[in-house]
């Protein structure tokens, strides 16, 4: 069995922990030990203790699984730039039972997928991708480090995300096209033409209503 801390108390933090429970009845090998986040340390969440923040997870000295259950792109690159220092902790790629995952999918590390997911062949994933629950992603796609897809997302064949951008609840692009790196595609949003890097895009179709700096 592997140590796990699971990063981060909120929401997205207590549903990682019910798909972890659930990974494990299928044959997982964690020890879930609780989690870990700096404004929650000495707390409870779902009766597993909030046992630490950064600091507590940079001074273990035994080998732990650190998932990091943050939506937002920026805090998930902002916690690992953090924890990559002590060479005690790693980042696994974790698949929820019940996802679709084809043997042509190459995943980073620290990437995780939800249940109901569907990603099919010849499709790319880098770093800390968060793939949430019920989102499909097309054939030969492209998806960049700490990019986050939330619940219900539609990626057709072909598409590539920047760096760190987001797609909202249930936003869908079709073939071909590209959201540059820092963009966010509000929820429900279709993509039928590219969106530029660092800016917001909401809408049927899609276009860009604010731009902002470089976060990450």
């Amino acid at each position: 069995m592997k140590d796990l801390v699971i990063f981060g108390a909120g929401g997205l933090g207590r549903e990682m922990l019910f798909q972890m429970q659930e990974y494990n009845k299928h044959g997982g090998e964690y020890r879930i030990l609780g989690f870990a986040d700096d404004n929650l340390q000495g707390q409870q969440a779902d009766d597993f203790p909030v046992l630490c923040g950064c600091d507590g997870l940079l001074a273990r000295q035994s080998d732990t699984c650190v998932l990091l259950a943050l939506g937002s792109p920026r805090a998930r690159r902002a916690v690992y730039e953090k924890l990559c220092r002590n060479p005690h902790l790693s980042f696994p790629t974790v698949i929820a039972p019940g996802a679709v995952c084809s043997e042509r999918v190459r995943f980073g590390k620290g990437c995780i997928v939800g249940f109901c997911a569907s990603i099919t062949v010849d499709i790319t994933l880098g770093d800390f991708v968060l793939v949430s629950n019920g989102c499909n992603i097309g054939h030969d796609a492209q998806l960049d480090d700490f990019v986050t897809l939330y619940p219900g997302v539609h990626i057709s064949g072909n598409v590539h995300l920047g760096a760190g951008c987001e797609m909202g609840v249930g936003s869908s692009i079709i073939q071909g096209l590209s959201v540059g790196e820092e963009s966010i595609v509000g929820a429900g949003a279709a993509v039928v033409r590219n969106i530029p890097a660092h800016c917001t895009a909401v809408g049927v179709p899609a276009k860009p209503i604010r731009y902002h700096a470089k976060q990450i």
